[in-house]
């Protein structure tokens, strides 16, 4: 069915946009007569609305905003399938502020590049790891078990510490 719409042929879209702004210009009376015969003559054809929206000028879609307005205020029995289509694209379609913000298939452009600056922030970090000096000579095991037998001698935290009596925790020794 878009496909036959698609294939449709298209009305001319220039002169509509002008007698509709020469209408809103002109005397009330005659600008009465003058949208009332613009909203019942289409500017795009209401079942082609969907395929022509993002090509229509500002103009254009403001006059088949204001038609469609008006085509609403009807009973909603008599509006046909395809007026009820081009209300609700209109109003909810994917245009404007709920355009997609990503293009189709940008996805896996967005997760190779991703995953390359995951990558190479592993390379800088283990990069840098392996040009950093050795670690201190006080954060190996015997200097934490040396630790701990210092803290012994000078009784270090008698009350809930490692010199208190029953102590059965690793004290200062964190390497395993």
């Amino acid at each position: 069915m878009q496909a036959l719409r698609l294939a449709r042929p298209r009305l001319p879209l220039r002169p509509a946009c002008r007698s509709f702004a020469a209408a809103a210009s002109s005397s009330p009376a005659h600008a009465a007569s003058a949208a009332s015969a613009s909203s019942a003559e289409p500017v795009v054809p209401l079942s082609n609305v969907e395929a022509m929206w993002e090509r229509l000028s500002a103009d254009e879609q403001a006059v088949i905003h204001q038609q469609l307005e008006e085509i609403q205020k009807r009973d909603w029995k008599t509006l046909t399938v395809d007026e009820k289509k081009a209300a609700y694209y209109v109003a909810f379609g994917p245009h404007g502020p709920r355009a997609p913000i990503d293009a189709p298939g940008a996805g896996p452009k967005i997760f190779l590049g991703v995953t390359g600056l995951i990558v190479a922030a592993g390379a800088l970090f283990y990069a840098i790891r392996a040009t950093a000096p050795a670690p201190p000579r006080t954060l190996s095991k015997e200097w934490e078990e040396a630790e701990n037998e210092r803290a012994l001698e000078m009784k270090l935290n008698p009350i809930t510490g490692i010199s208190s009596e029953g102590y059965s925790g690793p004290g200062f020794v964190t390497h395993k």
